[in-house]
């Protein structure tokens, strides 16, 4: 190690490789801060060919990498690895083609999401997904997690978003993966790519589909007397045939939040509201609307608010938008999960989540994706507390046992990173496993590429001790 380092030292000056314990600790967890490991060194590449460079490094002697951006990932995927390094691609943050008349555009790792919508905009174009974390989350990172967002309901995943890559894989060896076209030809690297958790490299350049925002919205906020009629009403909705670009459930912990944070106006006394979105052309809108209206009266609300202009649709989508960060508010610590259940039976799993957490002693926020299924219930502890977090996590585990029961996933969107590794084999044969572990060993024979996540077996990080920071226990820092 102390030969690989010397070496990394040569490729990086001093104020962008990272080795002093103090700075190190701003990379010891990601978004799920229950987990922590402490990586020996962090290089801050601004180019590809650094970037690269640090790969073939790490490859020649067998370090382990993590590559990482903002460090938005819920499930752990961006958790550094013991004794290996962690490659931050924030500075690898240029927009390096858009090209209006194509709808493409080639982005960096490090370009935030939002940006490249908002360099769009201007020509009537828009990057479709929109994960929560939209304002900070990177691309890389959207590309490793197939992220997707309130509106992947009408445009789907990143998946459906991405036409190519430039890739450096964790052999060292610098690959393209497709282009700007959408017809592909031959094996789809690049679909394979996308989701892999940073199993198989780092992408160096990323070529995206833009797509023409909506002519119309049509955005509709009601109110429910419970949870379980929330999740029906979305059941209808879907059943009925409409296509709506979002559907969103929030229930009475989430509310309460969101508008102590953003005063967003949502109903005080509702059990949960649904948010649900029309896009499109204008005649499309105004047709769908009508058959949206008896639908949602159908499902007995107990307040119904339609957003008459842009002010008010974006004051509904704020609330939305910063339950994560809002819920905050309610707990000191809380583990988000993201399983998936039909979209039919999401009442019944909605009830079942409320009795688990009744019968665990543990609050749980229900905040997520109601249009395809996605649940994200957060389930709010205090780690100062001895064994909180250990009652969490089983609660955690309890709702995962429950989607895949229902038919679902254990995963819609945040990966399984460290998180869910161990209900893999839950959800997946030994075979189909085993098919994944070998794809896996084609892009990395020497598993040094984001080592110890999704496949079960490896070692584990360490669990935060009763979810204190270590320099929070030796008095360093205080969340107080």
């Amino acid at each position: 190690m102390a030969s690989f380092l010397k070496q990394l030292e040569a490729l990086f000056p001093a104020d962008r490789l990272l080795v002093d314990p103090v700075h190190l600790a701003a990379y010891e967890s990601d978004g799920l801060t229950a987990y922590r490991a402490t990586p020996r060194a962090v290089a801050i590449p601004e180019t590809a060919e650094e970037v690269v460079d640090a790969v073939r490094l790490c490859a020649e002697h067998g370090v382990p990498f993590v590559a990482r951006g903002s460090g938005t990932s819920l499930s752990g995927g961006s958790l550094p690895v013991e004794e290996g390094i962690v490659i931050a691609l924030n500075r690898l943050n240029r927009i390096l083609k858009l090209d209006f008349d194509s709808h493409v555009a080639i982005v960096e790792p490090g370009v935030l999401n939002l940006q490249v919508t908002q360099a769009a905009l201007p020509h009537g174009l828009h990057f479709a997904p929109d994960p929560s974390s939209q304002q900070i989350c990177t691309i890389g990172g959207n590309v490793a997690f197939n992220s997707g967002g309130a509106h992947c309901l009408r445009h789907g995943m990143t998946s459906n978003h991405v036409l190519g890559l430039r890739a450096v894989l964790a052999t060292g060896e610098v690959v393209q993966f497709d282009g700007a076209s959408r017809e592909r030809i031959g094996p789809d690297f690049t679909g394979l790519f996308v989701g892999c958790e940073g199993l198989f490299g780092i992408a160096l350049e990323i070529t995206l589909r833009l797509t023409p925002r909506a002519e119309c919205f049509h955005t509709v906020l009601a109110g429910y007397e419970s949870l379980e009629a929330a999740g029906d009403a979305v059941a209808s909705v879907v059943a009925s045939g409409l296509l709506p670009g979002a559907m969103e459930i929030m229930d009475r912990l989430a509310i309460q939040a969101a508008e102590a944070s953003v005063k967003c106006g949502y109903p005080e006394n509702a059990e949960a509201v649904m948010i649900v979105e029309l896009e499109g052309p204008r005649e499309e809108v105004a047709a769908d609307r009508e058959k949206l209206a008896a639908l949602v009266e159908a499902s007995r609300p107990a307040e119904v608010r339609v957003a008459r202009d842009d002010a008010e649709r974006a004051a509904i989508w704020k609330g939305r938008k910063s339950a994560f960060s809002a819920v905050g508010r309610l707990s000191p610590d809380f583990i988000v999960q993201d399983g998936v259940v039909p979209r039919k039976r999401l009442g019944e799993a909605l009830r079942r989540i409320g009795a688990m957490s009744r019968e665990a002693g543990l609050r749980v926020a229900n905040v997520f994706h109601a249009g395809d299924g996605n649940l994200h219930p957060l389930i709010l502890y205090d780690g100062r507390e001895p064994g909180a977090l250990d009652r969490a996590e089983a609660l955690a585990g309890r709702i995962l046992r429950l989607c895949i029961e229902m038919g679902g996933s254990i995963t819609g969107e945040h990966g399984i990173g460290v998180e869910k590794r161990d209900y893999l084999p839950e959800q997946f044969g030994p075979d189909d496993i085993d098919v994944m572990r070998r794809i896996r060993l084609a892009f990395d024979p020497d598993e040094i590429a984001n080592r110890g996540k999704m496949f079960p077996g490896a070692e584990a990080p360490a669990l935060s001790q009763h979810g204190l920071h270590p320099l929070e226990k030796a008095g360093v820092i205080s969340r107080e």
